[in-house]
C-alpha cells in the first residue's frame, strides 16, 4: 500500500508516479560490483535508442558527404558481391536432394552476398534507406534531401552495374558449368515472375528487414556476421523481394535472351524497389525516429549534413 506523501509533496494519494525517495540509491546496491563490471552497466546504459539513432544519424551523415566517385565503385562492388548469393543458393541447390526441407538449407547461401558487402562496408542501396535517411528525419532541410537522392541514385545504378557486372561474367563465361546455369534461371525465373503486386509487398518487407539488421549492427559491437545471416536467411526463406539481388537474377536472364530489359526494368526492378523503400524509410525508419523524438527534441540538434567538395551547392 502507497504510504501517504511527504510534506511538501503536492501530489494526491493515487499518483502512481514513483518518488525520488523510492529509488534505490548507488550505495545501496544488492551486489558489489567490480570497476569493470561497473563500467560495463554504464556502457551498456549508454546505448539507449537515441544514442543508437544518433550513431545511425551520423554515419549516413560520412556517407552522404562521400564524393561520388567513391559512391559509384563502391556500390558497384556491392552489386556484384550480392552476386555470390544467387550464385552460392544455386550451389546449395544443385547438391542438396530435391526434398521438401532442402530450402532451409538452401537459403544460407542467399546470406553469402550481404556478409560481403557488410563487412567489407561497401554501399549497398537498401541500407541507406535507413542509414542515409537519418540526417534527414533530424535536421530536414532541402540540401540534405537533395545529398539523400543524390547518393540514393547514384549507389542504386552503380549496384545495378554491378549487379549486370556480375550475370555478364558469369554467364557469358564458361565459369559454371551448364547445369548449374540453368539452376541460376531457375532461381532467377521465380524470382521476376512474381505479380508486381506481389513484389511490391514482399519488398517491403525485405526493405524493413535490412533497415532493422543496420539499426541492429550499430547497437551491437559483436556477432555482426550472425546477426547478418539470421536476417538475410529470413528475407531469403521468405522470399521477400531485395532489388539489388533480384537486379542479378534478372541481369541473367536479359544476357541469356529469357526476357527483355523493358520487362526487367518494369516488371521487377520498379516494383521491388517501391517495396523496398517503403519498407525502409516509410515504415522502420519513421518508426524508428517516433520512438526517440520527443527524447531527441530535448537535446541539442545535430548540424545538418554540408555538401561535399565539389558537389553543386543545394537551396536549403
Amino acid at each position: 500500500m502507497r504510504q501517504p506523501s511527504p510534506p511538501g509533496d503536492e501530489r494526491s494519494l493515487d499518483d502512481d508516479r514513483p518518488l525520488e525517495h523510492e529509488l534505490p540509491l548507488d550505495d545501496e546496491r544488492p551486489v558489489d560490483l567490480t570497476p569493470e563490471e561497473e563500467a560495463e552497466i554504464v556502457h551498456q546504459s549508454e546505448l539507449r535508442l537515441p544514442v543508437v539513432f544518433e550513431l545511425v544519424r551520423r554515419h549516413g551523415i560520412q556517407e552522404l558527404q562521400r564524393p561520388v566517385m567513391s559512391l559509384w565503385w563502391s556500390g558497384v562492388a556491392a552489386g556484384m558481391s550480392i552476386g555470390f548469393s544467387v550464385l552460392s543458393q544455386a550451389l546449395l541447390i544443385r547438391y542438396l536432394p530435391d526434398a521438401a526441407w532442402s530450402p532451409l538449407l538452401s537459403s544460407f547461401g542467399y546470406c553469402v552476398g550481404f556478409v560481403l558487402v557488410i563487412m567489407a562496408g561497401q554501399q549497398l542501396f537498401t541500407t541507406n534507406t535507413l542509414t542515409a535517411v537519418a540526417p534527414l528525419l533530424a535536421s530536414p532541410s532541402l540540401l540534405t534531401l537533395g545529398l539523400l537522392a543524390r547518393l540514393w541514385t547514384v549507389v542504386l545504378l552503380a549496384n545495378i552495374a554491378g549487379a549486370c557486372l556480375f550475370a555478364l561474367f558469369v554467364g557469358k563465361t564458361d565459369v559454371l558449368a551448364p547445369e548449374l546455369m540453368e539452376q541460376i534461371f531457375a532461381i532467377s525465373h521465380h524470382a521476376v515472375e512474381m505479380p508486381a503486386s506481389v513484389l511490391v509487398v514482399r519488398g517491403i518487407v525485405a526493405g524493413f528487414l535490412i533497415a532493422s539488421l543496420v539499426w541492429i549492427l550499430a547497437r551491437e559491437e559483436g556477432s555482426h556476421v550472425l546477426l547478418i545471416v539470421m536476417i538475410t536467411y529470413l528475407v531469403s526463406l521468405g522470399e521477400f523481394t531485395h532489388v539489388v539481388a533480384g537486379s542479378v537474377e534478372a541481369a541473367f536472364l536479359v544476357f541469356d535472351g529469357r526476357i527483355s530489359a523493358q520487362q526487367a526494368l518494369a516488371g521487377f526492378l520498379a516494383p521491388a524497389l517501391a517495396g523496398n523503400v517503403i519498407g525502409g524509410t516509410v515504415l522502420f525508419a519513421l518508426l524508428a525516429y517516433a520512438q526517440i523524438a520527443v527524447e531527441m527534441s530535448d537535446a541539442p540538434k545535430g548540424k545538418p549534413a554540408t555538401p561535399p567538395a565539389g558537389a553543386a551547392p543545394t537551396d536549403s
